[in-house]
């Protein structure tokens, strides 16, 4: 078990919430959810709770992920949240599926979730194209993005940030340019823009050979063309994958990055603790019935640190590791990083090392040849 679940951890960290239901699954998808049952949901949502009351943790961050966690209903996501201690400027963080939280008819309560301590609202737009939105299973159309927005604006959260997905069958520069503005037309805060993985075991891998999908030369040329529009739309890059307005870089998934800590409740969710991480088990039964994380093994070792820093705009920041780790960056990774800085893939300063944009196009590769 985690150290946190003893009760006697008092320092901030984050906090993950899974919500593993969904109406349907979207064919590129391969995380953990199912199709909710009432009474289901209903017992998850007190598992979650007793979870949660049973940590005694406080959280600086809180994210609900998914699955849809909107689907839960925003009595059940006030409810989660009664239970959740949080500190004074707590980011909030509640992930909405437009085409349910914007339909027409929806009864969704952004005011109620707003008064509960949600104050960051992550949408899955993913196109603006409505015909690229129908071939990756999205329901509803850009109407929906609209309505769930300004009812989320209404309600006092002002802090919205929209996925994009490139590399989208049928996608094109153009395309893929309307989309952002359209998310500059919404006013977003933060901009996620991840390129399309064909994973194995989905919907989209079993027809894989049949999809039209932008060749490797075109899927590198929409993300640059994404990283020149996001920039001049105002959006600045931190991240591979994430763009942001000054100061609205999402605070909780920067801790995943920097190798803090967070703990992570729900089916599948895992946790990083005192150099430990944990997991729940992908069954929704398991976790209503009480069966305890698992340990899986030692984390925020020096290789994982600096890999997942390089992710990083700002990337791996010498006086940083040194203070984690007690002493300085390994000389052999200078050596390393001087080579790879010829070919336009790394730059070093006095600072640190960080990855160009084009270095982010083969960021595994690059990362690799480094540690």
């Amino acid at each position: 078990m985690p150290p946190l679940f003893k009760g006697d951890y008092m320092k901030p960290i984050g906090l993950y919430i899974h919500i593993p239901f969904c109406n349907g699954k979207c064919p590129y998808c391969d995380f953990y959810s199912v199709t909710p049952q009432c009474d289901t949901v209903e017992k998850y949502v007190n598992a979650l709770c007793r979870e949660i009351d049973k940590t005694n943790g406080i959280y600086d961050t809180v994210y609900f992920g998914g699955g849809t966690p909107s689907l839960i209903g925003s009595d059940n996501i006030a409810k989660i949240m009664s239970y959740i201690r949080r500190t004074e400027n707590c980011e909030a963080t509640l992930e909405c599926n437009p085409s349910d939280t914007g339909a027409v008819d929806s009864d969704f309560d952004f005011k109620k979730i707003a008064q509960s301590g949600i104050n960051r609202i992550s949408m899955g737009l993913q196109s603006a194209d409505n015909k690229e939105r129908s071939v990756l299973g999205r329901r509803g159309g850009c109407e929906d993005v609209k309505r769930a927005v300004t009812r989320a604006r209404n309600a006092g959260i002002d802090n919205i940030s929209l996925d994009l997905m490139l590399g989208i069958p049928g996608q094109t520069a153009e395309s893929l340019k309307e989309s952002i503005r359209f998310c500059k037309e919404m006013k977003a805060k933060h901009i996620s823009a991840y390129i399309l993985k064909i994973e194995e075991g989905t919907p989209f891998y079993a027809k894989k050979d049949t999809l039209s999908l932008p060749g490797e030369d075109e899927t590198c040329d929409l993300y640059l063309t994404a990283v020149d529009e996001l920039e001049n739309a105002g959006y600045k890059q931190y991240e591979i994958s994430n763009f942001s307005c000054e100061e609205f870089e999402s605070r909780h998934n920067l801790r995943y990055w920097r190798s803090e800590e967070y703990l992570g409740i729900g089916a599948s969710a895992h946790s990083f603790v005192d150099g430990k991480r944990f997991y729940y088990e992908r069954s929704i039964d398991n976790f209503i019935n009480g069966t305890p994380p698992a340990y899986d093994g030692e984390g925020g070792d020096e290789e994982e640190y600096i890999m997942l820093a390089l992710r990083l705009t700002e990337g791996l920041i010498f006086k940083n590791f040194k203070n984690r780790f007690g002493h300085s960056l390994p000389e052999n990774i200078f050596s390393k990083a001087d080579t790879l800085q010829k070919h336009g893939l790394i730059k070093i300063d006095g600072k640190s090392i960080s990855l160009t944009v084009k270095g982010f196009l083969v960021s595994n590769s690059v990362i690799s040849s480094l540690i």
